[in-house]
């Protein structure tokens, strides 16, 4: 009898009336404050996920842009492109190959020998 009178007291919430419920309150509180922590670092959780998804999707967008640019200016600065595009203003290749053109410095006297002038 005294099982169904516990189950009775349990079902009826005597536990929160009593006169020590105020350590019941307490421990309700603390519960409910945990529960809501909890509900909130993983909603905080998944819109980090979220957002770090949305970043790594636009992260393979423009690297996929990137690619595609460079292989566009790559295509553009071929000398064949360059040399159609130049054809409409009557600019034409040279004939004649490039000669470079170097300028020797004069060389440096090194430190001893620069001393031996100051002699």
């Amino acid at each position: 009898m005294s099982g169904e009178n516990s189950i009775y007291s349990l079902l009826k919430a005597k536990f929160l009336i009593e006169d020590d419920a105020l350590k019941t309150w307490k421990f309700i509180l603390f519960l409910f404050t945990l529960a809501m922590l909890m509900i909130a670092f993983n909603h905080n959780y998944d819109e980090k996920n979220y957002r770090i998804t949305k970043l790594n999707n636009e992260v393979k967008e423009l690297r996929s842009k990137f690619v595609d640019t460079r292989s566009a200016l790559m295509k553009l600065k071929m000398e064949s492109t360059i040399s159609k595009k130049m054809e409409s203003r009557h600019i034409y290749p040279s004939s004649v190959p490039p000669k470079k053109i170097v300028i020797l410095k004069p060389k440096e006297k090194s430190f001893i020998e620069q001393l031996k002038i100051w002699e």
